[in-house]
């Protein structure tokens, strides 16, 4: 699964080196329809990239039923809080349909802004403007998490 990471868009155009440097850090992660990948208030550790398949955010607010938030497909990246230095998960994610994926733990997406800054600063913003039709401000607040990382 991972030597599909040079053709997946958000890695388009990268050099050897750091497609080499991204497959080491990514790992995989499958699932069957209907799984709970991660419940709203988890521990937020992992950013995941979906390969292939479906899923489906949502979220409970503490006064009412479950709303769906969006809908996921290829292509599409979730699990943000992970990204943004939130400790928790902020909804909920579940598998629609057979999901392939690829998932980075949060301390990897740190590591890779600090010692290789050419190469986070590039994923970053490639991960901000997957995200960005349903989460407007994303660009905005992954900005620090770059910046933070550089000054280290």
């Amino acid at each position: 699964m991972l030597d599909t990471l040079p053709i997946i868009p958000l890695f388009e155009g990268l050099d050897a080196e750091q497609t080499s440097t991204l497959m080491a850090v990514f790992e995989k992660y499958t699932c069957p329809p209907d799984t709970v990948i991660f419940e709203q208030g988890d521990a937020a550790l992992y950013l995941y990239l979906i390969l292939k398949g479906r899923a489906v955010i949502s979220y409970k607010p503490y006064d009412g039923p479950r709303i769906v938030i969006t809908r996921l497909r290829d292509g599409d990246v979730f699990g943000w809080s992970a990204a943004v230095g939130s400790n928790r998960y902020s909804s909920s994610v579940a598998s629609e349909s057979t999901l392939e994926a690829i998932r980075l733990r949060r301390e990897r997406l740190w590591e890779i802004t600090k010692y290789q800054p050419d190469t986070g600063k590039i994923i970053i913003d490639r991960l901000a403007l997957n995200v960005s039709p349903r989460w407007k401000n994303a660009h905005d607040q992954i900005k620090p998490l770059i910046r933070g990382a550089e000054r280290k």
